[in-house]
C-alpha cells in the first residue's frame, strides 16, 4: 500500500501527479512545512516537518516522502521514477537507453532548472513581487534560465516530449519544476516550443486532478 507524506502545495504535487497518472490507489497524510506555523513543535501543532514522528520517518525534515509497503522513499524527482518504474506502462523508460534518458532529464531538471525557478515562485510566496530585491531576484533567475529554456526549446522543435515522443515521468519531473516559473510569461514566449509543451503536459486530466485538489487546499 502506497502513503504519500506531504501536502499538495510543495513538491509533493510531483507525486500526487504521478499517482493519478498511473491510477494507483494511495493514502495521503498531510503534513505540513514547518515554515508555514508559528509553533511547529506545540503540543497541538499540526503535523509537520518537525514533527517527531515525521522527523523519525524523513531526518531531513523535509517533503514528500513516501512508504510503498516496507520501502521508505524521499526525494520527489526520485519518487515519481520510482513509481514509473514499478507500475509500467509509457511513463516509464521503454529499454536501457530510455531508463538512462529519462534519468538525465531529472537530474538536468534539479540541476539546472529547479536551482532558478524555485527562487521565482519564493518571491511571490513571500509576496516580495513588487519589492526591489523581489524584482531582481526574479530578473537574475530568468537570465539564468535563458540558456536552459533555448536547449530545451530546440530540443523540443521536432518532438512534442522529451523522451521516445510521448509524455513520460522526465516530463512530469520537469513540467512541475518549470510551473515555478509560469508567472514569467516573457520566458515562455521567447521559447514557444516549450510553451506548447507545457500547455500538453498541463492538459492531461492527471494533472487537471492534481489541481483540483491543491486548490482546496489553504495558501
Amino acid at each position: 500500500m502506497l502513503t504519500i507524506y506531504g501536502v499538495y502545495r510543495s513538491r509533493a504535487s510531483r507525486v500526487y501527479w504521478m499517482a493519478e497518472e498511473l491510477g494507483l490507489t494511495f493514502t495521503s497524510v498531510p503534513v505540513l512545512q514547518a515554515r508555514r506555523l508559528d509553533n511547529p513543535l506545540a503540543a497541538d501543532a499540526p503535523i509537520n516537518t518537525l514533527s517527531p514522528d515525521f522527523v523519525t520517518l524523513n531526518p531531513m525534515g523535509l517533503i514528500p516522502s513516501i512508504k510503498d509497503d516496507d520501502l521508505v522513499m524521499h526525494e520527489s524527482l526520485a519518487i515519481t521514477l520510482y513509481l514509473a518504474r514499478k507500475h509500467g506502462g509509457s511513463l516509464a523508460g521503454q529499454s536501457v537507453a530510455e531508463d538512462g534518458l529519462l534519468t538525465m532529464w531529472t537530474v538536468w531538471t534539479a540541476t539546472e532548472v529547479e536551482v532558478h525557478t524555485i527562487k521565482i515562485v519564493m518571491v511571490y510566496d513571500n509576496e516580495q513581487d513588487n519589492t526591489d530585491e523581489g524584482k531582481a531576484t526574479i530578473a537574475v533567475a530568468g537570465r539564468s534560465l535563458k540558456r536552459p529554456l533555448a536547449v530545451l526549446d530546440q530540443h523540443l522543435a521536432n518532438t512534442d516530449y522529451l523522451v521516445g515522443n510521448r509524455f513520460t515521468a522526465a516530463d512530469l519531473n520537469l513540467a512541475e519544476v518549470l510551473r515555478y516559473a509560469q508567472s514569467e510569461q516573457a520566458l515562455f514566449d521567447a521559447h514557444p516550443n516549450v510553451a506548447a509543451w507545457i500547455t500538453r503536459c498541463q492538459s492531461r486530466p492527471a494533472y487537471i486532478a492534481m489541481q483540483k485538489t491543491r486548490s482546496q487546499e489553504p495558501v
